[in-house]
């Protein structure tokens, strides 16, 4: 996945929100919270890090082309990196990345999902 095709999809969620920080990560938020965390590795790939369940979590560390992201996974968070598409494809990342933005929203108060129209 380019830079491009990760920005323009996280853009394409409803109420987020985009910062570069960190050393130049590309990361996403909604309502404050952060779904996920795109770099672009010196060999031109990117690493993109994302929010996911505790089964998914247990699922996806195994996967080649996927580890539990850096900083965050080591505090105990569900947190995946995916690095290639070995295991996981473009349209299966988006879907993550999909996930990974309905569970921050989930994590906001009911007000403020309801400003941001998230129902």
């Amino acid at each position: 996945m380019s830079p491009e095709v990760y920005n323009a999809f996280c853009a394409s969620l409803p109420a987020t929100s985009h910062v570069v920080q960190w050393g130049g990560a590309d990361v996403w938020k909604v309502g404050g919270k952060v779904f996920a965390i795109g770099r672009q590795q010196e060999d031109g790939e990117m690493a993109v890090s994302f929010k996911c369940s505790p089964m998914g979590f247990d699922i996806l560390r195994e996967q080649p082309g996927l580890r539990p992201a850096p900083y965050l996974a080591s505090r105990g968070m569900k947190w995946i990196q995916w690095l290639t598409g070995e295991s996981m494809p473009d349209d299966a990342l988006r879907d993550y990345l999909a996930e990974s933005h309905r569970l921050a929203a989930a994590g906001l108060t009911k007000r403020v999902r309801a400003e941001l129209g998230l129902g």
